[in-house]
């Protein structure tokens, strides 16, 4: 991760140690990608670039035909869930970082605790105006706001003892719509003791490649990695905890969410064709499976079974499952690349030994909670904005390497004349480093697609991953996740922010390889996978904000 420092305010560099994720990736020795690697296929043909142009898209925005952000299937079964969930006092922000988190005493299983999850983590979190549109905005932040991330939720029925809900979330509506339901007993392995409820999530690439054509695939595993986080903060006020099921398969999942119950009658066809096609194609409106966590209370994590979880939920093919998806969209771009890749990265079978945690963070011991606005956990999650402009420790470019079992690495593969300097003051523990001095206002501004908003705050950061070695080693399953840890990451980064009293935006439009000459990165050992930006946000007067529920039209 390198940072671009623009301006004098030391202070918004506090001392916190963004947790490094769990994820298995020992060193390597670098070698070319094999040449049937889909992923590397996809995101070198998907690369923004200074001379040969940007990733292919649509060109112009088709406005009759913007995707529905609101899934709905009918005629459902509804679960109403409070709005605002009837909750205790909030928890404190700076209390994330304590171990265990707060509060004392884990909440129960109820319809209050699950809207209270959803409320601070994947609900509506406003209304805006502007003119004659009006949009809307959520707790997780989504590329461009189209939000492809779909949530759905296995627990035990709140009206129906002993048997289990399968639901899908309307954000739109802050309900449940329940889609199947079966007997707890028969598949007690999807919820072993103590867990209470398994939430999974799924992307719709429709919503993204709609606006951002081949590069949608990119944003939409952003956003994955953004809701992830989001579940696990507004878990931890609840004094829950959360396990990514790692170990079942994109095929289990598929099950879990129901992705061919109720979709679009249109089914894709056998061979995808290598080109764009334009037309009627219900099928792109499909759910993909991305990943599900189990929720516990904190403490006591519960023993995971893969082979049986994976077993009871092949077995959801045969349940009854009720609704019909709503049609997002009359026609439709298919990029077709999207897919292919999709299928290539798929995870096709438990590896219960790998792990992705999806913990944010961990308490360094400089951390002072004074830094904070006295704000709570569910106040700044629900305040999170992405700033549309800003405003603008000493001018430089500086890198903080997370893992510090690749700081040799990245000083053989990066530019030998750095000064790998720790920046005076900075706190034990934080393996930050100074790579060189100047004004690089210019520079953040130029390697982000020229957007101002990536030069105007107080630093911009770009996130480089170790590439290449992983998907060698791993697989290419592993490819959505490098993505899942970005988000994760920005997520940390807004609500951070916003803690402090400022803003960050996230920024998927970049040049690539312009960050890795930067740098000097010349092959693919490390990638560089999203942007982000903090500064104090420029409020735009013309656009009004409304409450965000109940929305407009909607009578109370």
């Amino acid at each position: 991760m390198f940072l671009l420092l623009r301006h004098h305010r030391a202070s918004l560099l506090h001392p916190v140690r963004l947790h490094r994720l769990a994820m298995s990736t020992a060193s390597a020795s670098v070698s070319s990608p094999p040449a049937s690697s889909a992923a590397t296929e996809y995101h070198c043909r998907t690369k923004h670039s200074l001379t040969a142009g940007y990733a292919l898209g649509p060109g112009r925005l088709d406005w009759a035909n913007q995707p529905n952000p609101f899934l709905r299937f009918s005629p459902p079964s509804l679960i109403s869930l409070p709005n605002p969930p009837p909750v205790g006092a909030g928890v404190p922000y700076p209390s994330l970082y304590h171990s265990p988190p707060p509060p004392p005493q884990p909440q129960p299983l109820s319809v209050d605790s699950l809207s209270a999850l959803l409320y601070h983590s994947l609900a509506l979190s406003a209304w805006k105006s502007a003119g004659v549109s009006t949009w809307s905005l959520r707790v997780n932040p989504s590329s461009g706001n189209l939000h492809p991330t779909e949530a759905h939720l296995l627990f035990e029925h709140p009206h129906e003892p002993g048997r289990l809900a399968v639901s899908h979330y309307a954000p739109r509506d802050h309900l449940l719509e329940v889609r199947s339901a079966a007997p707890v007993g028969d598949f007690s392995a999807l919820l072993p003791s103590p867990a209470t409820a398994v939430l999974a999530l799924s992307s719709i690439f429709w919503r993204e490649s709609w606006k951002y054509g081949e590069r949608a695939l990119r944003y939409c595993n952003h956003d994955v990695g953004h809701a992830l986080a989001a579940v696990a903060v507004a878990a931890a006020a609840l004094g829950w905890d959360v396990r990514l099921l790692d170990g079942l398969s994109d095929e289990d999942l598929g099950y879990l969410v129901g992705v061919d119950k109720g979709a679009p009658a249109s089914p894709p066809p056998e061979g995808l064709p290598d080109k764009m096609v334009r037309g009627k194609a219900p099928w792109v409106e499909q759910q993909h499976p991305d990943c599900a966590v189990l929720l516990f209370p904190a403490g006591s994590e519960p023993k995971v079974d893969y082979g049986a979880m994976g077993a009871a939920l092949r077995r959801f093919d045969g349940l009854e499952w009720v609704g019909k998806a709503n049609a997002l969209s009359k026609d439709h771009v298919v990029w077709d690349v999207i897919y292919r890749t999709a299928e290539a990265v798929k995870k096709h079978g438990p590896a219960p030994e790998e792990s992705f945690s999806v913990s944010p963070w961990q308490r360094n011991a400089s951390l002072s909670d004074g830094i904070y606005k006295e704000l709570t956990v569910q106040e700044v999650v629900r305040r999170r904005r992405s700033a549309v402009d800003m405003d603008g420790v000493p001018k430089g470019m500086y890198f903080l390497v997370r893992n510090e079992e690749h700081f040799d690495t990245l000083q053989r593969a990066m530019k030998q004349d750095f000064d790998w300097e720790r920046p005076d003051g900075c706190p034990d523990g934080l393996p930050l480093y100074r790579l060189m001095k100047g004004d690089c206002q210019r520079l953040s501004m130029q390697i982000s697609c020229f957007q101002d908003i990536a030069s105007h705050g107080c630093f911009s950061i770009g996130m480089i991953a170790r590439f290449e070695p992983v998907l060698r080693e791993k697989g290419e399953w592993m490819y959505p996740r490098l993505f899942w840890e970005t988000g994760v990451l920005g997520q940390v980064l807004y609500l951070e922010a916003h803690a402090v009293g400022i803003s960050a935006t996230g920024i998927g439009c970049y040049f690539d390889d312009a960050v890795h000459e930067v740098l000097g990165l010349k092959d693919l050992e490390f990638q560089s996978l999203y942007h982000f930006t903090v500064g104090a946000p420029v409020l735009d007067k013309r656009i009004m904000s409304l409450p965000a529920y109940p929305g407009p039209g909607i009578d109370a």
